[in-house]
């Protein structure tokens, strides 16, 4: 299966990508547990989060049919290195060229961020599989439409940033393929089974 179809597998499944920013490696297993128990396909751990190359190898071992990878990747060097902890995605906040291209070098899923519709299409032409709108506090339901309307219509929009349970309809009827979600999900500290009952409430807005 090619990165294409594994995120295209992963987005069917349930198209909402967990954001675990300050996840530590000792939490890192039973958070992981709760987001797959919850239906998630999905999940990104953040470079600047303790240790964060140690909770990807906990991570791909745990749930190797989990699309997990890393987020806040912000040049080549770092894709080497999330790809040797095992992971299969690349999310960054902002579009940088080398970072794509050698993402797709190692066969990974590159989902770079994006804020107008000039980096959108350099990005789609650069190769990125899909689209993190961020952030999405500036990104409004009406600016979605918008995108939507001149970019290939298969393209994979998912803002990120403040995305919660409320917002996601707005979003979804503007085009949103999908959500990243950050702290209204996961914050460091947070107990497993807030977690979980958190992550089912997104369940239940996307579905609703």
């Amino acid at each position: 299966m090619n990165a294409s179809q594994t995120l295209a597998q992963a987005m069917q499944q349930l198209p909402l990508i967990a954001i675990l920013r300050g996840l530590t490696p000792l939490e890192a297993p039973a958070t992981g547990q709760a987001l797959v128990d919850s239906g998630f396909a999905i999940i990104e751990v953040p470079l600047n989060s303790p240790e964060a190359l140690q909770s990807i190898k906990a991570l791909t071992s745990l749930f190797p049919q989990t699309l997990i990878g890393a987020g806040t990747v912000l040049n080549p060097e770092q894709v080497m290195d999330v790809h040797a902890a095992g992971a299969r995605l690349v999310v960054s906040p902002n579009f940088n060229a080398a970072v794509v291209c050698k993402a797709l070098a190692l066969g990974m899923v590159v989902l770079p961020g994006v804020a107008t519709p000039s980096e959108a299409f350099a990005a789609l032409e650069a190769g990125a599989h899909g689209l993190k709108l961020f952030p999405a506090e500036m990104i409004s339901p009406s600016v979605v439409k918008a995108l939507r309307a001149v970019l290939p219509p298969s393209t994979a929009l998912l803002p990120v940033g403040g995305i919660t349970p409320h917002s996601i309809a707005a979003y979804r009827s503007a085009g949103a393929s999908g959500f990243g979600l950050g702290s209204a999900l996961y914050a460091p500290g947070r107990n497993v089974q807030d977690v979980r009952v958190r992550a089912m409430e997104f369940v239940q807005a996307l579905q609703t």
